[in-house]
């Protein structure tokens, strides 16, 4: 055929198309698949369709080949509830996408955008906005500080063009984690620096050094410690001793939030950013995925980029970022490309303390996806999460799709 040697063939290995040892290839199947779903099930159709000789074609013929083939992850394949909002169709660049906290994020990568910036700079200079918000107890200055009461900031940043990466993790008294992290990127042959040697690194830079816990995070982290043990010297909120006796209510904020950022330019570059406080009330040194290269964030040139807030630790054993960028090289729409990797991540959760009563994952991760050419998509593990996105016209906040209700 046109495509390159192909030859009709059966193969299965646990319900999933698998290439031959000694040659590259790749299954592709068909919409409508020969014999129709075994036993009445739609999630095992019999595997029936051709495999293609990669060696034959190039990376981009393929992706464009799969994508008219490879059919859209629908409900009844992930289980999920049906999609309030499905993927934007392709429509070119400058857009970008963020966590449902870029607003003002987006806005400015915008900006920048149109002015020429490269798209890596551009989602930099939007997240720095988010950082430098004290109100954003999820990220930055302000966020929420370690048991300790300390605050460690992570970033990691993806550059298109170059497929280099910068990362930071465990930083201390340094407000502006993602610049830290892109100067990583610009100014060294490493991917990723922690702790000490991240601090002495930006401090080389020129970041200038200052205490990132504000009295509404130190405020909240009291809370969080007088109120771990009512036996201890600590006093409960409600012990708390206060005039004519009556005791405190407040409550203990907490956050698993992040800030996601990817953006695509008018040439189809694309730059990717990742920054976070943390896990409230966290282990000293505990990284998640947001500084992790294809688990908080990755971006391939000649596919999309990709990011993912929420759990960490279920994100980096999973592969999340990566995961949706190359489920939409495979020819998914962003959206069904991050329900794809929710699905993934809810069918691998097996401890019982992650699990509800009916066996659903009762944490959140919401993903992010942004393709080359510009359509968009993002799904969250439950329902009521939303998203931020600039298309080129407008910013507007649209609601993830949804795995579970």
């Amino acid at each position: 055929d046109s495509i390159g040697r192909c030859a009709w063939t059966r193969m299965a290995f646990n319900g999933l198309p698998y290439a031959r040892p000694g040659r590259t290839l790749a299954l592709v199947r068909p919409r409508r698949s020969v014999g129709g779903p075994e036993r009445g099930d739609p999630l095992h159709p019999p595997w029936v369709g051709y495999a293609i000789d990669m060696q034959s074609i190039d990376r981009r013929t393929f992706i464009v080949a799969t994508a008219a083939s490879v059919p859209i992850l629908s409900c009844a394949s992930t289980g999920a509830s049906p999609a309030p909002s499905p993927s934007r169709r392709g429509q070119g660049g400058p857009v970008v996408i963020s966590s449902g906290n870029g607003l003002p994020a987006v806005n400015r990568a915008m900006e920048l955008l149109r002015g020429a910036s490269d798209p890596l700079d551009a989602v930099v200079a939007g997240v720095t906005l988010v950082e430098d918000d004290p109100d954003d107890m999820s990220v930055g200055y302000g966020g929420l500080p370690n048991e300790r009461g300390v605050v460690e900031l992570d970033a990691s940043v993806m550059h298109g063009p170059t497929h280099k990466a910068g990362a930071v993790a465990a930083l201390q008294n340094i407000r502006n984690p993602a610049q830290v992290a892109l100067a990583v990127l610009k100014r060294t042959d490493h991917v990723m620096l922690v702790g000490e040697g991240a601090l002495e690194f930006a401090r080389a830079h020129g970041f200038t050094e200052q205490n990132m816990l504000t009295d509404r995070a130190r405020r909240a982290w009291l809370r969080w410690k007088e109120n771990l043990n009512p036996r201890d010297d600590w006093l409960d909120t409600d012990q708390h001793i206060k005039p004519g006796g009556a005791g405190g209510s407040d409550d203990v904020p907490f956050t698993d939030g992040t800030i996601h950022v990817s953006a695509v330019d008018a040439r189809g570059d694309l730059g990717a950013c990742t920054s976070t406080s943390g896990l409230s009330y966290k282990l000293p040194g505990r990284v998640g995925d947001s500084p992790i290269v294809g688990a908080g964030m990755f971006a391939d040139n000649a596919v999309g980029s990709a990011g993912a807030t929420g759990r960490g630790e279920s994100v980096i054993q999973s592969a999340g970022a990566f995961q949706a960028v190359a489920h939409m090289g495979e020819g998914l729409d962003p959206t069904a490309a991050c329900l794809k990797v929710l699905k993934w991540i809810a069918d691998h959760t097996k401890r019982h303390d992650l699990l509800n009563a009916r066996r659903e994952p009762n944490f959140n991760v919401i993903m992010y996806a942004l393709r080359k050419d510009g359509a968009y998509g993002s799904a969250a593990m439950r329902k009521g999460r939303s998203f931020v996105v600039h298309d080129g016209t407008r910013a507007g906040t649209e609601p993830c799709a949804y795995l579970f209700g």
